[in-house]
């Protein structure tokens, strides 16, 4: 009963992760649709590789704050902040705005990795540790170039840091922190086996002319 009461924020979270930022963004101002080309992955990395830094730096912060949104619209509930139905709808409403990222409506249900959306999910449930991880991927992105390893790594060091060293951490968040880990190594697989042949793509930050 309670989720069907407040099934329209899960409607909201569900809409504002299927904002295809990278398709719009690409299509509006540059006339290519990301999914067509490099990765065919419609996420900032990808835009990045396609159309450049000028055009992925948008991507990403639209699609790290549709996430965080997406979390922060349990106060438009009646549960108590700090309980488990609390944070228990937090992470439903994160869970669908990822959803949404991966598989959007208004983008013929073909999306990214949702990386980013899952940072910003992150950030607005546990700032610190993500912030952290945040900080992880950036050592190992600039060592290596690899988005795909820095991405991974990071979302294996989110899941460590809750586990380890965040006091009093809520079971859910928990959950969540080895689902991220979890998730964003399946969702890599394919680059998983691009490094393994040495195919794998670096990241440059020449412009895209």
């Amino acid at each position: 009963m309670e989720l069907a009461f407040h099934g329209f924020q899960l409607l909201i979270a569900y809409v504002l992760g299927s904002i295809p930022s990278a398709v719009w963004i690409g299509t509006k101002f540059y006339g290519v649709d990301v999914r067509e080309h490099g990765s065919k992955n419609a996420g900032a990395t990808n835009t990045l590789r396609v159309l450049g830094p000028k055009a992925a730096l948008p991507v990403f912060a639209l699609d790290f704050i549709k996430g965080a949104v997406a979390v922060m619209l349990v106060h438009f509930t009646d549960y108590t902040p700090g309980t488990y139905q609390f944070v228990n709808f937090q992470l439903l409403l994160g869970a669908l705005a990822v959803v949404g990222h991966i598989a959007p409506i208004f983008a013929g249900f073909r999306g990214g990795k949702g990386v980013a959306t899952l940072a910003g999910i992150g950030v607005a449930l546990s700032p610190v540790a993500a912030l952290l991880a945040v900080g992880v991927f950036a050592i190992v992105f600039l060592a290596t170039r690899y988005v795909s390893v820095g991405s991974m790594s990071a979302g294996i060091a989110y899941s460590i840091i809750v586990n380890l060293f965040v006091a009093n951490a809520p079971t859910p968040l928990v959950i969540f922190s080895n689902v991220v880990a979890v998730l964003l190594i399946f969702t890599h697989r394919k680059n998983i086996k691009r490094l393994f042949k040495g195919e794998e793509s670096k990241i440059s930050f020449k412009k895209k002319s």
